[in-house]
């Protein structure tokens, strides 16, 4: 039997700056993801959409959810593999394009880990493993656009 897992996140709408939406720019696209004992995420819509640009947007929070999942699947592996990675840091890009119906959706997101191992013969393994953490990534495994890799692995100074 296969092992399910439930989450529960609320999304509250914090914009109403009084006439809650009686026109489309008379009102904050401003609201927090609220988990339970967990820090609330002040988020916005992308600015390009009459978001606030100090505010987390869901388009950035899907590239970071997938970048994340990676990392720990990825970690995880190198970690049964004997593979000591010493750090590990992703610049994600994703591409979203609207849609003529005033839509839009993903059509790629692109990892680029750098990852330092602790010793040279660890690089083409630790390199390897993520075709395989891809492979894995629950969030990967979700969306329907395709999530590339482009590892660089080097030895630890």
């Amino acid at each position: 039997m296969e092992k399910q897992h439930s989450y529960k996140a609320t999304i509250k709408w914090t914009g109403n700056k009084g006439t809650g939406t009686d026109s489309y720019s008379n009102y904050e696209r401003s609201h927090q993801i609220i988990i339970d004992h967990k820090t609330v995420i002040s988020c916005s819509s992308d600015p390009a959409f009459r978001g606030d640009k100090t505010k987390h947007n869901p388009e950035e929070l899907l590239i970071s959810c997938l970048s994340s999942c990676h990392m720990l699947w990825y970690l995880h592996l190198c970690a049964e593999e004997g593979i000591v990675v010493t750090d590990y840091v992703d610049t994600a890009t994703g591409t979203m394009v609207e849609t003529s119906n005033g839509g839009g959706k993903f059509t790629e997101v692109i990892l680029n880990p750098i990852v330092t191992v602790a010793e040279e013969q660890m690089i083409v393994k630790a390199t390897a493993l993520h075709k395989k953490a891809n492979e894995l990534c629950f969030i990967a495994n979700s969306v329907n656009f395709p999530v590339e890799h482009y590892p660089m692995t080097k030895k630890h100074q």
